[in-house]
């Protein structure tokens, strides 16, 4: 009688990987920038009992020759993502089995601590710029108070806002953060600016006098700590934007340096 021998299952992380895509348009992207990419076997082959096993492991994050590791961000034209991909491979007659997810890298938070640089900001047609006709603009005064635009990454962006006087009815008032992505290549440096999140602080009658309070959190996903490298560059900003009743925007930028400490 002709026997068969029955191939074992072996688990293994066949594959832990780190990349960062740079795209200089839309359309126009180029070959990804690996940081890691490595192989461990986390068990020998052998059976694997009945009902639910839980196989531990740990690995070290070992970057390629001299580069260096970066917090994930998930960006437009800049993303920075880490893989672990798992492979069982099975019997002869059985599929192997694959599963990809992503995990998350934070940066070492930086020594010290970081000083609060509260700015003043006061929006009036005056102290509007790029504005063609501004005889036409109704008048208007806006106070407010940024508490940070050193930003500890971890924390929430505050403040507050005043609207002290307006000939005509505020319809919003919103606060926008934006991404700003500068990349390089051989032909030069594009630089993009999109939107990562809007919230509205104020809808309708805004009360005059009355301080409106700034409060928003970073998204961890769509946010990481300043960064700036030879190949690109990953910047923010926020905008305070106010829409009149006419949807005329009135928009004041604060660019934002964001940090772990």
């Amino acid at each position: 009688m002709q026997k068969y021998r029955k191939q074992q299952n072996t688990i293994k992380v066949i594959n832990k990987y780190a990349d960062i895509e740079i795209k200089v348009s839309r359309e126009q992207k180029y070959e990804p920038i690996q940081l890691i990419s490595s192989n461990i076997e986390v068990v020998k082959p052998g059976k694997i009992p009945g009902g639910k096993t839980e196989i531990p492991f740990e690995f070290p994050l070992h970057v390629k020759g001299n580069k260096v590791l970066y917090e994930t961000y998930h960006g437009v034209f800049v993303n920075i993502q880490y893989t672990l991909r798992c492979d069982m491979k099975r019997s002869l007659l059985a599929k192997d089995l694959t599963k990809t997810c992503e995990f998350m890298v934070h940066c070492q938070p930086q020594n010290g601590k970081l000083q609060p640089s509260p700015v003043d900001f006061t929006i009036t047609p005056e102290t509007l710029q790029n504005v063609r006709e501004r005889t036409a603009l109704p008048k208007f005064m806006i106070r407010g108070r940024l508490d940070a635009t050193s930003c500890i990454i971890t924390q929430p962006l505050t403040g507050e806002l005043t609207v002290e006087m307006s000939e005509v009815p505020i319809k919003s008032i919103e606060l926008q953060l934006v991404r700003v992505e500068t990349c390089g290549c051989a032909e030069g440096y594009a630089r993009d600016a999109t939107e990562i999140q809007n919230i509205q602080i104020a809808e309708g009658a805004v009360c005059h006098s009355l301080p409106i309070p700034i409060y928003m959190v970073f998204p961890r996903l769509f946010t990481c700590p300043t960064l700036e490298t030879t190949n690109f560059k990953v910047e923010f900003e926020v905008n305070v934007v106010i829409v009149l009743h006419d949807d005329h925007l009135i928009t004041e930028n604060f660019p934002l340096k964001l940090c772990r400490v």
